[in-house]
């Protein structure tokens, strides 16, 4: 209100007969109320009903009074004066009232509504009534909040405090189905009259859903990249996604990935075939029209089989009038009991390649997606995509490494005449490098292996058999195990000199090798046990009797390592029917050492066979199961009955070949071996003597093994090595070894403290018939 503005004109009777705009914003009283009415009577009723405006009428101050002439009678013009408009900037705040692009809402100390400007009305009211209708209502009557308790307690708070409530957020359901929630930020002031006098409330408010929608379909994005991907598990990968979506994208989600994808194989190319099975990944929500693992055909003619031909996101309102609905009943049906009305399918895919599609419903009462939310369904599925084929090669990859894992493993171990073995092998969800070996020695010995190598992957399965190729290669030479262990960390050293000399771009280079072994070598005619071990923890008999006992072998250091260490051996005894345990250090931590918590498993396996050992074992780690891949060699030992071992010692002159021959022949006939390998036994064991005693110093002694081959040893002092000679025909000498090469099947030398054994080996009738019965 400006000074000179022309508030009214009143009759000589005191009533109004002219109400101009300056009045109504003055008063609150439209032209069509106030016209024909007595003017203190209005005056009177604005000053006592209402405060906000008494405090406006306070606010006029002086007036101008003057009479007009008109046709035939006077009227009365009151006009503002200067003094009536000082301290207000009236035209400020009838801009801001009438053009500010936000809501103003005045409401008294009671909360009801007293002005409304222009700007509320079409966009958060739920009524489209005239402003006077409005008028004198409770705000939140108005307003179709969400909340309304909620809101009508901030305002009463700055009634009863003073204190702002500044930007705050509440939601406010549209359009007839009141699905649609738009979102406003507004802020509540306390109205204060010249003596403190509590007023009312300002309420400004503004509309910030596209805002608000924009950083919430943001904060979706960024928990679906932070969440989605943990696991390299194709399966796993789909439940991460669905877990994260549900409820904060949609309320329900379903993922159907190709199976040839789940099982690690590389995903075809679009357009896909119709006969293409899908696997139900994952599923989040209520009434699933399938189970989770189910393996289909996506039906022809729905949205989730048009997505795999063209990789295009599509929304879909979700009614009785759906076409697509009709192609698969199991579903139309899930989503009729659902209450789902809304429908975005979008493909998992990736550089051209169909992974699956993923499925995002809102049901119920949740808003339906809207244009800009395939934007975000798209981000979402491309991240998702990414995650799938990563998992999916990391699938493929943990495959071929288990494939050559266990081709690198026994696949029918020897059959051993005295030692009876069983493994337990938990393989890690990453693949590892445990190994075990059994290799059967001259003389009825056998070696046990147990080795470990650190890692996962194709790059534990390769270096896990190189070095047991080592280990086999190192056995046929009939080393000591100390010996084996020296030359096999060897080996180790330089596969870690290569490793290291990759290029800096391989992520092997990074990975050092780290390997652990333990050997051990059984002798059923000593009874004896010599161990050597590396990295690995000690091993553990399990006694006839049905005590156990931790064997004390020195430790040595992890294969590879660079200090050069000795790995020194220790014999113990080990009597027939007590059984050796071997295991990686996870294992060994559950089971082996001495605080293990399932150490007296092992005490109460006297009674049982090995198999239900390891059997009994697994079943007890169900909930204490160690992480990683794990590995345990049990091994029951026996002895070779003393009938069938002829231990022999020999003089040191030439009368020891035909004692030999004799004590031989004697033995052979009682083991009922027949005349040619009788014949061939006294001539291997006549040239080992005369080798023995012309190159050899005593003690002599001569030893014959009857299990499953015929060993012939002859042992003396000396530990040189004998060559094999190809003699000439004019030589006299020379051909011993020569010969003995010729009719063994296997021969060789084992080196030990005081000399050397030479050994031969043949098969013989109760081998061939052992074999028959296998």
């Amino acid at each position: 209100m400006l000074d000179g503005d022309v508030l009214m004109r009143i009759d000589e009777s005191g009533r109004v007969v002219e109400w101009c705009r300056s009045a109504q914003e003055l008063f609150g009283w439209s032209a069509d109320d106030a016209v024909g009415q007595p003017v203190a009577a209005l005056v009177s009723e604005a000053a006592t009903e209402d405060p906000w405006r008494r405090r406006r009428i306070d606010d006029v101050g002086p007036v101008l009074v003057k009479p007009v002439l008109t046709d035939a009678s006077v009227v009365w013009e009151v006009r503002a004066t200067a003094a009536a408009a000082s301290g207000h900037d009236l035209t400020i705040l009838q801009t801001m009232f009438t053009r500010a692009p936000m809501s103003l809402l005045v409401l008294d100390d009671q909360l009801r509504i007293i002005y409304i400007n222009p700007v509320v009305r079409p966009t958060v009211t739920a009524s489209r009534a005239p402003v006077g209708e409005l008028l004198g209502r409770v705000f939140t009557e108005v307003y179709p909040l969400e909340n309304p308790a909620e809101e009508e307690a901030a305002a009463r708070r700055v009634l009863d405090t003073g204190r702002p409530e500044m930007n705050r957020l509440f939601r406010a359901v549209q359009g007839p189905t009141r699905r649609r929630r738009n979102v406003y930020s507004v802020s509540y002031v306390r109205l204060e009259g010249p003596r403190g006098e509590v007023l009312g409330v300002l309420a400004s408010g503004a509309d910030v859903t596209d805002r608000e929608r924009a950083l919430w379909r943001l904060s979706v994005l960024e928990e679906v990249r932070k969440r989605v991907g943990e696991r390299l598990d194709v399966i796993a990968v789909c439940e991460e996604l669905v877990d994260t979506v549900v409820p904060a994208f949609c309320g329900i989600a379903a993922v159907e990935v190709i199976e040839d994808v789940v099982r690690g194989e590389a995903p075809p190319l679009v357009p896909i075939e119709r006969d293409v099975p899908v696997r139900r990944a994952a599923f989040r929500g209520r009434l699933s029209a399938y189970p989770a693992g189910d393996v289909r055909l996506l039906p022809f003619g729905t949205p989730f089989s048009r997505v795999l031909t063209d990789l295009r996101p599509r929304l879909l309102s979700v009614d009785e009038d759906s076409l697509w609905l009709a192609a698969d009943p199991a579903c139309r049906d899930a989503i009729r009991r659902s209450g789902a009305h809304s429908l975005i399918v979008a493909p998992l895919a990736l550089r051209g390649e169909a992974l699956g599609v993923v499925s995002f419903y809102r049901h119920e009462d949740e808003e339906p997606f809207g244009e800009e939310d395939i934007a975000v369904a798209a981000d979402v599925c491309a991240h998702a995509a990414l995650c799938i084929d990563n998992a999916r090669r990391y699938a493929r990859e943990r495959t071929i490494a288990a494939i050559v894992q266990r081709r690198l493993l026994p696949q029918r171990p020897h059959a051993l005449a005295t030692v009876d073995i069983s493994h337990l092998h938990l393989p890690g969800p990453e693949g590892g490098g445990a190994w075990f070996d059994a290799i059967p020695l001259a003389g009825g010995r056998t070696a046990l292996i147990v080795g470990e190598v650190a890692g996962r992957g194709m790059a534990a399965a390769t270096t896990m058999g190189q070095l047991r190729t080592v280990i086999h290669s190192l056995a046929a030479l009939d080393l000591a195990p100390d010996e084996m262990m020296a030359r096999l960390d060897d080996t180790a050293a330089r596969l870690a000199t290569e490793r290291a000399a990759l290029p800096p771009g391989d992520p092997l280079h990074r990975e050092p090798l780290t390997a652990g072994c333990l050997i051990a070598v059984y002798d059923p005619v000593e009874l004896t046990c010599t161990i050597v071990r590396a990295g690995l923890p000690e091993p553990v008999a399990l006694l006839p009797d049905g005590t156990s006992t931790t064997l004390p072998v020195p430790a040595g250091p992890p294969l590879a390592d660079t200090g050069n260490a000795p790995f020194p051996a220790t014999t113990v005894d080990l009597p027939a029917g007590s059984t050796l345990a071997v295991s990686t250090a996870a294992l060994a931590e559950k089971v082996l050492t001495p605080s293990a918590p399932l150490r007296s498993l092992l005490d109460e396996s006297r009674d049982r066979t090995l198999s239900d050992l390891c059997d009994h074992i697994a079943y007890a780690l169900t909930n204490n199961r160690p992480t990683g891949e794990t590995l345990m060699l049990l091994a029951r030992v026996r002895a070779i009955p003393t009938d069938d071992v002829l231990t022999c010692p020999l003089p040191a002159g030439p009368e020891a070949a035909p004692l030999a021959r004799a004590a031989v022949r004697d033995r052979l006939a009682t083991w009922n071996i027949d005349e040619e390998t009788a014949f061939t036994t006294e001539l291997i064991a006549s040239e080992l003597v005369g080798n023995a005693i012309r190159y050899g110093s005593p003690p002599f002694q001569l030893r014959l093994i009857h299990d499953q081959v015929l060993t012939c040893e002859v042992r003396d002092a000396v530990p040189s090595a004998p060559h094999v000679k190809h003699a000439r025909t004019v030589d006299e000498r020379g051909r011993g070894l020569f010969i003995i090469a010729s009719l063994a099947d296997h021969w060789g030398t084992r080196y030990h403290e005081g000399g050397k054994t030479v050994w031969a080996q043949q098969s013989t009738n109760r081998a061939a018939a052992s074999s028959r019965m296998r």
